[in-house]
């Protein structure tokens, strides 16, 4: 009798998590029934499972390239008492092998679920397939996801800042707030086009270091006078040593949604230094635009899904998929995976201090994931400021 296969994504979408979902489907479907799980954790405890038939999976391959999570995503808050629920279903549908593409959270949930089958001695295979945008999923040198959403705030950031630095003489400072939760990976990014000092961003922020007013307004104010505009990258989870908390937008489905601090420092900026300064929150293009998807990471998110699979006819289970780096001059990877109790117990992983510290060094990480094929702009040809005219 063939394995029964359940597949689902949770969490929030990235550009390339279907292709980790065609990666798995292509690899399993002549050896395994296969199962859909629609929207998540909410679809296993809802009993929205559906078996996947030739229709259904040619549907789901022509996904490969597009972005979102075809099958549903979105975030749930899951309860023990929905797990054990969901365990029903399944059991219900026969199904032996539940797969999950998600991040810090679906490990965690993934985990939970499998230590609730084996105290009911249900035998029930486990693995887990890694995406976030954050890069905050520990053991694995980065996830799939993230590389596209580096190369789209780099580009982005780029962009703003030289359109910002054509209108300088109506406004001078631009705030530009990126995702990343409490971990500054993304933000970091937002760096590795920049070309000179004159070149934007002139500032970063990430979360894993408290901002200070006063070091902050320095730091605008120099920019400012020096190149006559300044542009400033911070991520959503960063705090302001004068508030105890960090900004947040909502409370939904139990998960805090962290946005506004740029809108907190423009009005800083303005206040405390009279220039003209405008905040803009990048926004969901970060994690959903098609038109700047770095081909390595699109080739990555496949090929996990491929690594899943193999562990599922392996025999594998209570594992996540994991991603390792070659100590070679040229970039390769190469595929292994890691129990998901070690990266529920790991949580959140940061930016370290090293990278925060040498910038250059992060960009030579990050490089190959965002993409090679990325060009620098010409440098910002010197001009006297309106500071200098004054």
């Amino acid at each position: 009798m063939a394995k029964r296969v359940a597949i689902g994504q949770a969490g929030g979408p990235t550009a390339v998590i279907n292709s980790s979902l065609v990666g798995f489907v292509e690899t399993l479907q002549q050896e395994v029934e296969l199962f859909g799980v629609y929207n998540g954790y909410q679809g296993l405890y809802e009993n929205d499972i559906e078996k996947l038939d030739d229709e259904l999976l040619g549907w789901i391959k022509s996904h490969r390239y597009v972005n979102g999570a075809c099958l549903g995503s979105g975030r749930y808050e899951f309860t023990t008492e929905k797990i054990q629920r969901s365990i029903w279903h399944l059991k219900k549908h026969g199904i032996d092998t539940l797969v999950f593409i998600g991040g810090n959270g679906t490990m965690a949930a993934l985990h939970k679920l499998a230590e609730e089958a084996r105290h009911i001695y249900y035998d029930l295979q486990v693995i887990g397939i890694p995406k976030t945008v954050d890069n905050d999923l520990s053991e694995t040198d980065h996830a799939p996801g993230f590389g596209s959403a580096a190369r789209y705030v780099a580009t982005a950031v780029r962009d703003i800042s030289r359109d910002l630095c054509a209108m300088q003489n109506f406004e001078q400072v631009r705030i530009l707030e990126t995702m990343g939760r409490n971990s500054g990976w993304l933000a970091a990014a937002s760096g590795l086009l920049r070309n000179g000092e004159d070149d934007g961003p002139h500032i970063v922020y990430v979360p894993e270091r408290i901002i200070e007013p006063e070091h902050l307004l320095a730091n605008v104010r120099e920019a400012v006078r020096s190149f006559g505009y300044a542009t400033i990258v911070v991520a959503e989870g960063c705090k302001i040593n004068s508030f105890s908390d960090q900004v947040e937008k909502a409370n939904v489905q139990g998960r805090t949604i962290l946005g506004g601090i740029s809108g907190v420092l423009e009005k800083m900026v303005k206040t405390e230094l009279g220039v003209m300064a405008r905040a803009e929150i990048l926004g969901m293009n970060q994690r959903s635009s098609s038109a700047v998807i770095s081909m390595q990471d699109q080739v990555e998110a496949f090929e996990v899904g491929r690594e899943a699979a193999r562990l599922v006819l392996h025999g594998e289970t209570g594992r996540m998929v994991t991603i390792q780096r070659s100590a070679n001059i040229d970039y390769t990877f190469s595929m292994n995976s890691c129990p998901l109790q070690v990266v529920a117990k790991g949580g959140e992983r940061f930016l370290p201090d090293a990278l925060i510290d040498d910038p250059e060094a992060y960009y030579k990480w990050l490089r190959p994931l965002a993409g090679e094929d990325l060009q620098l702009y010409p440098t910002v040809r010197k001009r006297r400021t309106l500071y200098e005219k004054q």
